[in-house]
């Protein structure tokens, strides 16, 4: 079933977009992918960023990037905010030359139904999200279509896609490079799934939406699973912890340096 947006809903969500998210709006395409959902086919579209000029032959690293609750809807407008926009200025684009994937998840859903104001975490559900499943389905196309390195798929998210980071991340184990997951949560009995895959967690412990904790509990599950993980810890940082993070050059240089391990 194709979800209708009217031209008013994103006329609306375009003017709500910061000045570098309007910009970015005319550089990323627009795509859709079906997905089943109770017996029926539902349409999910997202935004896709090419390299500003793709050479014959070469294959680019893949960004996907998984928004947070605020960014939620049907306008394939929103999600552009923050990573996104900054991944499209023309600075970043010609040191990082990428493919950009952002999906949108659906107004009162999650990528992955869980509480973010817990302390504790919930075991990971048997089967993802139907709006999770869409981005695996996303993702899977981009990998087939484009000329996608293989060995540098990154995957970051921010608050709520911080715990579709972490779901995602040890449901494909085998796809990612590298995990950058910012002030989100996940189930620390998946660790050991995870534990080779070089992570750059940040959270700032003045949290209130999603307590530091969450962050904490994943690090250390995952260094007793054998990883070595990086961890950010922001003091006096509220939940705002995805602009210092990727405003931090070294940072993003750090995930475009990593590489699939064998």
């Amino acid at each position: 079933m194709k979800e209708q947006v009217s031209d008013s809903a994103v006329a609306k969500a375009l003017a709500s977009l910061p000045a570098d998210a309007m910009a970015a709006n005319d550089l990323y395409e627009s795509r859709a992918i079906s997905v089943e959902e109770g017996g029926r086919a539902i349409e999910f579209r997202y935004r896709l960023l090419a390299p500003a000029t793709i050479e014959p032959g070469r294959k680019y690293p893949l960004v996907v990037f998984l928004h947070g609750a605020g960014e939620r809807g049907t306008d394939n407008v929103l999600q552009l905010k923050y990573l996104p926009a900054w991944l499209a200025a023309p600075d970043m684009r010609a040191k990082h030359a990428c493919f950009v994937l952002v999906p949108q998840c659906r107004m009162d859903e999650r990528w992955v139904d869980v509480s973010w104001a817990d302390k504790t975490s919930t075991p990971q559900a048997a089967e993802p999200t139907t709006d999770l499943e869409a981005a695996m389905a996303m993702l899977d196309h981009v990998l087939t279509d484009e000329p996608v390195d293989p060995d540098r798929v990154y995957l970051t998210g921010i608050s709520m896609g911080g715990f579709g980071s972490w779901d995602l991340a040890s449901r494909r184990p085998d796809v990612f490079a590298a995990l950058l997951p910012v002030c989100g949560g996940g189930d620390e009995r998946t660790a050991a799934r995870i534990a080779d895959i070089p992570a750059w967690v940040a959270h700032g412990d003045a949290d209130k939406a999603v307590p530091v904790e969450r962050s904490r509990s994943m690090v250390k599950a995952l260094e007793a699973a054998g990883g070595r993980p990086t961890y950010v810890e922001m003091p006096g940082v509220g939940h705002d912890a995805w602009t210092p993070t990727y405003r931090d050059p070294a940072a993003l240089d750090w995930l475009f340096a990593q590489r699939r391990r064998p």
